[in-house]
């Protein structure tokens, strides 16, 4: 499996690149780079990783990324067709876009706040997310230093805003390495087809070629959770969607999203969303 550790996108003749994507799936392959990365979704849906921080991602989502934190939008969709369902403008820039001296001029202070908010990745919500979204469909069209302008005013944007949500925990430090990504890759491709049934340590040590113990702490170590919490995870994304967009009751979402019984399924779901499944589905039928 490909993993996109040593790839640069960057020309050496460009400040940076800016790319509209239209394809079947997203890349489904879990991986990291030097460069900072803005990416806007404009078709799609399906589950987001970033660093230790798992969720949902559906159009509009907007999220910025700094240098070196492993990311995936997996779609939901597992055939792959020639059809586009996946559409995105993903926007990449080095660390020198702008120089160290000038970041460490009093005038960058806020830029300098954003960069190192990155490294953990985070969202761009609110009106924040409305402003930035025209100007990130405007910025393929622009070329030269008009392209470079048109960046600046982005990242200006957000450094000046509140509008950011934060998404990998604080204590999460990316521990992989090349060889990580193939096998993280194969973990979580696993889950996501399997996460419906009940999936043991055991299964996955023989997938990953570990002991349990082994594999147990290698996942620890690399997800900064159990593995039992990240098939939580996955499992309460599933189900908030099928609660959203399938109008289903808890207790088909239970056992649809891999949810033994449902008193195990509210506790979870609550302690994940802060509400119970019915009000989850009540706050996104107001929207």
């Amino acid at each position: 499996m490909k993993t996109a550790l040593k790839k640069s996108p960057i020309p050496k003749t460009h400040a940076f690149v800016v790319h509209r994507l239209e394809q079947p799936l997203f890349d489904p392959n879990w991986h990291f780079h030097p460069e900072y990365q803005l990416f806007m979704v404009l078709k799609g849906n399906g589950t987001r990783f970033i660093g230790d921080h798992v969720q949902q991602f559906q159009e509009g989502d907007i999220t910025f990324t700094g240098p070196n934190l492993p990311h995936l939008w997996k779609s939901d969709i597992e055939e792959l067709t020639e059809e586009i369902n996946a559409e995105g403008i993903v926007i990449y820039f080095d660390h020198d876009f702008i120089s160290k001296s000038l970041l460490q001029k009093e005038e960058y202070i806020r830029l300098r706040r954003l960069f190192k908010k990155s490294l953990f990745g985070f969202d761009i919500v609110g009106e924040t997310a409305v402003l930035i979204r025209k100007k990130i469909e405007e910025l393929p069209k622009l070329k030269g230093f008009d392209a470079v302008l048109g960046l600046l005013h982005i990242l200006n944007i957000l450094a000046k805003t509140k509008d950011l949500t934060v998404l990998a925990s604080s204590g999460y430090t990316n521990t992989l390495r090349e060889g990580d990504t193939e096998r993280m890759n194969k973990v979580y491709a696993h889950v996501m087809k399997h996460f419906t049934r009940k999936i043991s340590i055991i299964e996955m040590a023989q997938l990953t070629n570990m002991t349990p113990t082994s594999f147990s702490r290698y996942f620890k170590t690399h997800a900064n959770k159990t593995f039992s919490e990240f098939v939580s995870e996955i499992r309460i994304g599933h189900a908030c969607k099928l609660l959203i967009d399938k109008k289903m009751n808890a207790s088909q979402v239970c056992y649809q999203s891999g949810f033994r019984t449902l008193s195990n399924f509210n506790k979870q779901f609550k302690a994940a969303t802060s509400c119970t499944p019915s009000a989850y589905k009540e706050k996104y039928k107001m929207k």
